[in-house]
């Protein structure tokens, strides 16, 4: 389905990023689920690359407004270079979390490869959370509520600038999927900065292949797609091994409707798969889902079918009504 045919597995393992200990152990979680086989299942070339090595969780207060930010630096600057390094050879990384801090890493290294090669970029962010945090607005200081701001500029230096340009990303490459819980301060912050937000309540009411639709707009054949999927979009009723449940979130089928529509497009070049925490699971049900999903991304479906994805009319391709706001009724994050 995708050009690039050769898969590689990059595993980092770590929760330095997070509220909860036990993230760390996701990578290993969606191998023994069998993410190897479900790749190459769908034709692609796989190749484990193993894990990456990096510091261990400190378990310590914030300071300065960020927790463990020495740690996150190091864990993203090898994260960085190992997906840039796969890019660069014309494979399609798959980073394993850990945490959502990561993304920092891969996404700025995928904008570094689209700077390189004259690409435009588009990031379809798959969360229950915006991730818009800043240590001035953010309650606890996880930099896992924190990696689109930081992609967006809004962060400490150490890293903004490990893609070797801040901003990595501007804000309108980004589209939100599935949010529901935003910190209060960083509500204000993702309208200020026009980010491109697809809350659940948009999905209630416009259904999920319409919100598809509007955030798969404009994409074409110069355009590189990355999809950074944290496991807590998912509802924690299907999806129960995560460190930060919030109900409400798609179902079994909204979510594989939205995979396939990923998958439809024939654009997916990178991939993040972050945030399972098997210490919260069940018999490891959330990482056999996880594939599962990861699986639709790459093609799968019930038959054999040609793509129903199209571009949504003149008009509709943004994700914000202007008439509402869409964060208004959502929880905040811990």
């Amino acid at each position: 389905m995708n050009s690039l045919r050769i898969a590689s597995l990059i595993g980092a393992p770590t929760d330095v990023g997070a509220g909860d200990r036990g993230a760390s152990m996701g990578p290993e979680a969606l191998r023994v689920a069998g993410l190897q086989g479900a790749l190459q299942a769908r034709g692609l070339e796989v190749d484990d690359l193993g894990n990456l090595s990096g510091p261990g969780n400190p378990w310590q207060p914030p300071r300065a407004g960020y927790r463990h930010l020495p740690e996150v630096v190091q864990w993203n600057q090898s994260v960085h270079e190992a997906v840039h390094d796969q890019l660069r050879h014309g494979r399609l990384p798959v980073l394993l979390g850990g945490d959502h801090c990561l993304s920092i890493g891969s996404i700025s290294a995928v904008a570094r490869h689209c700077r390189e090669q004259g690409r435009k970029l588009r990031v379809l962010w798959l969360d229950a959370h915006a991730d818009f945090n800043t240590r001035e607005l953010s309650p606890s200081g996880n930099v896992h509520g924190m990696p689109v701001a930081c992609l967006c500029g809004f962060g400490p230096r150490e890293l903004v600038e490990i893609g070797g340009r801040a901003p990595a990303i501007d804000p309108s490459c980004v589209r939100q999927i599935g949010v529901r819980s935003v910190d209060s301060g960083e509500k204000r912050f993702v309208h200020e900065q026009g980010l491109d937000v697809f809350d659940m309540r948009h999905i209630d009411e416009m259904g999920m292949r319409n919100t598809m639709e509007q955030a798969l707009a404009g994409l074409d054949g110069d355009t590189h797609l990355h999809v950074s999927f944290d496991v807590d979009f998912l509802d924690p009723e299907i999806a129960p091994g995560v460190g930060t449940t919030v109900p409400g979130g798609p179902t079994y089928r909204e979510a594989q409707l939205c995979m396939e529509m990923i998958a439809d497009t024939r654009r997916l070049a990178s991939l993040d798969v972050v945030e399972l925490n098997p210490a919260f699971d069940v018999r490891n049900r959330t990482a056999v889902l996880a594939v599962d999903l990861i699986e639709s991304l790459f093609g799968k479906s019930t038959l054999v079918r040609r793509p129903v994805w199209r571009q949504p009319a003149e008009g509709r391709t943004r994700g914000r009504a202007a008439a509402r706001d869409p964060l208004a009724e959502l929880g905040q994050r811990s």
